[in-house]
């Protein structure tokens, strides 16, 4: 495969990564019904690192980490999945959700930021006001809805805005390792620190408290079944596989802004299971989402394109 159909493929696996965590905020709100933040992460990565464990086991994905340095996946590790669910968790405990939906939508900013600083990825104009745009378009739709951020909530929005923080160190670190991993290698590594580390934070606290009945009580209720399947399976494992791939191929501050797209598919998805209303001003919203994250990713290639031809004609 050419380096042109790879990058199509990466784009195809951030729309598809888009749209499977646009669904996993209705999965997520269902399984919350049935167990707590910390159980729920926990199943989760049982689930989506023993569902890999077993073509590595049986030696159809190949590993290889001799010599390379592991110390830095463990540093993205505690980027996400710990820190950013982490601090998610924590902070929807003292903000609201909305207050969580609108600090989120900032990511592509600080990732264009972090990326700017560290990879020293560089962005036109038209390509900043285009996430800029993007970003615009999820906050439009939350401030329409009448959602706002209630500073006395400073606690909880610190932990939220973290999270992101979190999430955006992620993308960068992530892309940079991509020149010594291979997206398996540190998907699997990703996945297994967080099971470690999610079961025995979740285990030793029903431990101590003598609620271990608790842990294992939703697994008798199918729906919590069927939403952690899709959460394990969809969103933790299959997005992470993704969102690798595509930042081994495509510029984080790009990959990061189609983030936004997931506003759009919770919309829609609210508005199929849930009978939730599709407001106008949604529709103008998603719109202004769209032509951002169309923006982001095309305007910069063409300037570059321009920038190429003018080059040839004067060494010509």
């Amino acid at each position: 495969m050419n380096a042109n159909n790879e990058r199509k493929l990466a784009y195809v696996a951030i729309i598809l990564n888009a749209i499977i965590i646009g669904f996993s905020f209705l999965f997520t709100k269902v399984a919350l019904e049935h167990a707590a933040p910390i159980d729920t992460l926990t199943y989760r990565f049982i689930l989506s690192f023993g569902i890999m464990s077993i073509p590595v086991l049986l030696g159809l994905v190949k590993l290889n980490y001799r010599g390379k340095p592991l110390y830095k996946v463990l540093l993205l590790a505690t980027m996400y999945p710990l820190g950013f669910f982490t601090l998610q968790s924590f902070g929807l405990l003292h903000a609201t959700s909305s207050e969580g939906g609108i600090l989120y939508a900032v990511t592509p900013i600080l990732t264009m930021i972090v990326a700017a600083l560290f990879l020293k990825e560089t962005t036109t104009i038209l390509q900043k006001a285009s996430i800029l745009l993007s970003v615009f378009g999820v906050l439009f739709i939350f401030i329409m809805k009448g959602n706002s951020i209630d500073l006395g909530n400073i606690a909880g929005i610190t932990l939220l805005f973290l999270s992101c923080l979190a999430f955006a160190g992620y993308g960068v670190l992530a892309r940079s390792l991509m020149k010594t991993y291979r997206p398996a290698e540190i998907t699997y590594l990703m996945l297994g620190i967080g099971f470690v580390s999610f079961s025995i934070l979740s285990i030793s606290q029903h431990a101590t408290a003598g609620t271990f009945n608790e842990f294992i009580t939703p697994l008798t209720n199918s729906t919590f079944i069927l939403s952690i399947l899709y959460l394990g399976v969809l969103s933790s494992l299959l997005t992470a596989l993704m969102s690798n791939y595509a930042l081994s191929k495509v510029e984080a501050s790009k990959v990061s802004v189609f983030s936004n797209l997931s506003t759009i598919v919770s919309i829609g998805a609210g508005a199929i299971f849930l009978n939730e209303q599709i407001t106008i001003y949604s529709i103008i919203g998603s719109i202004l989402i769209i032509v951002g994250v169309i923006g982001t990713n095309t305007l910069g290639r063409r300037s570059v394109n321009k920038k190429m031809v003018i080059k040839e004609q004067i060494e010509v």
